[in-house]
């Protein structure tokens, strides 16, 4: 055999040798690439609200009529919502050398998945019934006056949840108790417009104008696609990426055996995150009872990933209990039922849940705080919510009623 027919078959068989090395190695990447596709991260500067009303299953209507102390009516039903996100794919290095061993081990590490969450208090975007409607007269329909200092945080978030502490209705017949407080359906611009995506109603005022004054809030609410929650009923949020966020209510003049069977329905419906909504506690006081500490502890126990209160109209600590936060009260937020509150002190607290590797449990809770006014003027209620300086005398004075640092997470 000649010198040149050797140095050919060499050639040939290095070039066959490279072909099918690369195209095992092109196979691989495909291959890994559909794998982790699904591993991507949030971006929330990047978020939109979903464009189109989520889809809802009917309640049950046939309610028993209340007391002031008692819950919200109880019915059962499921509430979901849908957004998208969008990230980028794992990629892969290998050197010319060993193409085929290194694609398989050179993948990058993804990114875990995590939402944002902001909770807000009691929100009352009215003034009482029977008295000067100083709400609607300093607003004037501004849709998007009474939110628009917390644009920042509530429409580059994934989900805004708040307290909604009114009836939704234009019914006329209301109960005998010292406030009573409703909105005009119309009123549902100011959630929308604002960035708000839930709300909660296991509350003290959401049945003021009656089993029908209820059942017209849900109404209102489902059809301007605004998610609700109360002690009977749950909702469900399903955030760009996937993650589901379940969502139910509880009030201390009830049992927490109802709201057991929430957060387990819940689970069984897949949401990876829980939150409980809990009205409870002693007005004008800024610490909790031995029964909001008791109950919020057996509610983590149980399965929330936290717990978020309202009710006694200031702020209370924080506590992190078994790496998992319980907000005993987040005070007021944008609150027509009072033209000039003696505390103005307010917050915006978000949690960004970090989950595991396989996506399926949080890992991590990571928790910011937002010292905030419920008001911008110095004095009186002109009903738009600012935030304090940093650093400033009254920043500071959130913290300390919260028992909070930033450093503390």
């Amino acid at each position: 055999m000649s010198i040149e027919g050797t140095t050919f078959r060499k050639i040939a068989f290095t070039a066959g040798f490279l072909v099918t090395a690369s195209v095992f190695a092109g196979c691989a990447f495909n291959s890994l690439s559909v794998g982790l596709g699904n591993a991507v991260p949030v971006d929330a500067e990047l978020f939109v609200p979903a464009a189109n009303a989520p889809e809802y299953v009917a309640y049950d209507e046939t309610t028993p009529a209340a007391s002031d102390e008692t819950t919200p009516a109880e019915t059962s039903g499921e509430t979901t919502a849908e957004a998208t996100t969008s990230g980028t794919a794992a990629s892969e290095t290998s050197t010319e050398e060993t193409a085929t061993e290194e694609t398989a081990e050179n993948t990058a590490t993804p990114t875990p998945l995590s939402v944002k969450v902001s909770f807000a208090g009691d929100t009352t975007l009215c003034s009482d019934a029977r008295t000067y409607k100083h709400f609607d007269s300093v607003v004037k329909k501004r849709w998007d006056y009474p939110f628009k200092k917390c644009k920042q945080y509530f429409q580059n978030d994934d989900l805004t949840l708040v307290n909604c502490e009114m009836a939704i209705t234009n019914n006329k017949s209301y109960r005998k108790k010292a406030f009573v407080f409703a909105m005009k359906p119309e009123g549902i611009k100011y959630f929308k417009r604002g960035g708000i995506e839930a709300v909660n109603l296991a509350n003290n005022h959401t049945l003021d104008f009656g089993q029908s004054g209820l059942k017209d809030t849900r109404k209102n609410l489902t059809k301007a696609g605004i998610l609700w929650s109360d002690t009977s009923n749950y909702s469900i949020f399903t955030a760009k990426n996937g993650i589901k966020i379940g969502m139910c209510g509880y009030t201390s003049t009830g049992g927490l055996s109802r709201t057991y069977k929430l957060i387990k329905t819940l689970r069984s419906k897949g949401c990876q995150i829980v939150i409980v909504s809990c009205h409870w506690g002693i007005e004008a006081t800024y610490k909790q009872t031995k029964s909001q500490t008791k109950r919020g502890r057996a509610l983590i126990n149980h399965g929330a990933d936290i717990v978020v209160g309202t009710h006694p109209h200031r702020l209370q600590p924080i506590e992190v209990y078994k790496g998992k936060y319980i907000l005993y009260s987040i005070g007021n937020f944008c609150f027509g039922g009072h033209t000039n509150p003696s505390d103005p002190d307010s917050v915006i607290i978000q949690c960004t849940f970090v989950m595991d590797e396989t996506g399926k449990k949080v890992a991590d809770y990571r928790l910011n705080v937002i010292p905030y006014s419920l008001r911008s003027s110095k004095r009186g209620n002109d009903y738009c919510p600012k935030p304090y300086a940093f650093e400033s005398k009254a920043y500071d004075r959130v913290m300390s009623r919260l028992n909070w640092a930033q450093g503390d997470e």
